[in-house]
């Protein structure tokens, strides 16, 4: 017997696809206008709720930072509108979530490369600093998450043979929005299950109540195996960090 011969089926999955989809299995077989933009609501929602449950490791990225003397504080922006992030190699990079790992590294472009790991600390940990404008090889980061950026604090801050030399990181970035319906997600393949449980769930409490609390359980079924798979493919699972500003 044929078969298809194809394995992009996601990549035609479009939003108006995953809404329509997440409609019918609360019962619904014909939408339009208010509704349509309420699940489209729903779906960036869900993608913070994502996000701070941890699901959103196929967003992780490495950057490098060139680094100033005396210059404790580099800020990634939300986006472009907002400002210019603190990025060499790649960049333009925005929309970081939080910093995971990083690394002090001399001689970066040569095969004398060598990386020195920073430790992030907390708030209360960077607040009890007497000095934050000491300078030396950093060894330490501090992240703080703004509404428009977030803001890597690296102590000490660099002396001038450290400034020579380079910080790099990896990143997780935000999951994407929905945008128009004619979009595709930012979301893998392996997740679609998971979105459109998901997208049915939040629906199911606007105009099908009495389905919420089984289609409640059908998304957490789906979104702790997406939670498996999303960390799979390493031997240890990161779990995100919050760190928060001072406010």
């Amino acid at each position: 017997m044929a078969t298809s011969g194809t394995t992009n089926f996601e990549s035609g999955f479009l939003i108006d696809d995953i809404i329509e989809e997440a409609y019918n299995r609360v019962g619904l077989d014909s939408v339009s206008g208010y509704q349509l933009k309420s699940a489209r609501r729903s779906l960036n929602i869900m993608f913070q709720e994502w996000a701070n449950r941890g699901l959103h490791y196929w967003e992780i990225g490495n950057l490098d930072i060139d680094l100033v003397e005396g210059q404790g504080e580099y800020k990634f922006f939300r986006d472009a509108a907002d400002g210019t992030s603190a990025t060499s190699i790649p960049n333009g990079i925005h929309g970081i979530d939080d910093v995971l790992e990083a690394a002090f590294r001399r001689s970066r472009a040569t095969t004398n490369q060598s990386d020195s790991s920073l430790s992030k600390i907390d708030r209360s940990t960077f607040q009890s600093l007497s000095n934050k404008l000491t300078k030396s090889q950093p060894s330490q980061y501090y992240v703080q998450r703004f509404s428009d950026n977030i803001t890597v604090t690296l102590y000490p801050t660099p002396d001038a043979d450290a400034a020579a030399q380079h910080v790099t990181m990896y990143y997780v970035k935000r999951i994407q929005d929905v945008g128009g319906y004619s979009n595709t997600a930012d979301v893998p393949y392996r997740f679609v299950p998971c979105m459109v449980s998901g997208l049915a769930y939040y629906l199911s409490q606007k105009v099908k109540p009495e389905l919420t609390n089984n289609l409640k359980m059908l998304y957490e079924d789906e979104f702790n195996r997406a939670l498996v798979e999303d960390g799979s493919s390493t031997s240890t699972y990161i779990a995100p960090q919050a760190y928060y500003p001072n406010v």
